[in-house]
């Protein structure tokens, strides 16, 4: 948790209770739901939480937003924003029945207000949003396929509205035909080792 912050120092006082309490909580319904893996609920803080927050150094959601989290698992990168942005509107989306159930039982535990979750496939989705967040779920050439027509027209931010992708390892094929994209590597936002080819990978909607 110091982790989160040293990255993190403004935060305030709820803010920071919200986020302590997710690895216990994590831990309890990671033994009768599996959703993160054994090896990973140890380090939740680095590999999944701040991984999660990375997106929070490359954007500041604006009051209203509407971000749509898709393939949430357990809730990544979706809770931890959701904490860091308590203005904006978070949906999260999972194909997963038991996963939703998981984020359901954290966000009642840690009273976040600015969620709403659904269990449904992507394609049968009938929302609008300003952007689309995802972390390792399916190639961009789907995201953008899924996410078609579905971006607001007006964006009230930094950037245009669009994709935010947390994507790692050798993504070049994955950009290829993508003409307007931006990356970042996470690893110019947090000197640790486990970022060391994580990227975050944005694409306006302009061009979807």
């Amino acid at each position: 948790m110091q982790i989160i912050l040293d990255q993190f120092p403004n935060l305030n006082e709820k803010q920071i209770n919200q986020l302590s309490r997710l690895k216990n909580i994590y831990e309890t319904w990671n033994n009768k739901i599996n959703v993160i893996s054994r090896k990973d609920i140890e380090n939740i803080y680095i590999r999944h939480i701040l991984h999660s927050l990375s997106i929070a150094k490359f954007i500041k959601f604006r009051k209203d937003a509407t971000i749509l989290d898709l393939g949430t698992g357990g809730g990544f990168p979706g809770i931890p924003l959701a904490i860091i942005f308590p203005d904006a509107n978070f949906i999260l989306v999972d194909s997963i029945r038991k996963k939703i159930s998981v984020v359901n039982e954290v966000v009642k535990e840690i009273e976040l207000k600015n969620i709403n979750s659904h269990w449904s496939r992507a394609e049968d989705l009938d929302y609008s949003y300003d952007f689309l967040v995802t972390r390792a779920v399916g190639k961009l050439s789907t995201l953008i396929d899924w996410s078609k027509g579905r971006f607001n027209k007006y964006s009230s931010h930094e950037i245009e509205n669009g994709i935010i992708a947390l994507k790692g390892g050798d993504i070049d094929d994955e950009l290829n035909g993508i003409a307007e994209k931006r990356i970042l590597d996470i690893k110019n936002i947090f000197d640790i080792q486990y970022f060391c080819d994580k990227k975050i990978v944005y694409v306006p909607s302009s061009s979807i």
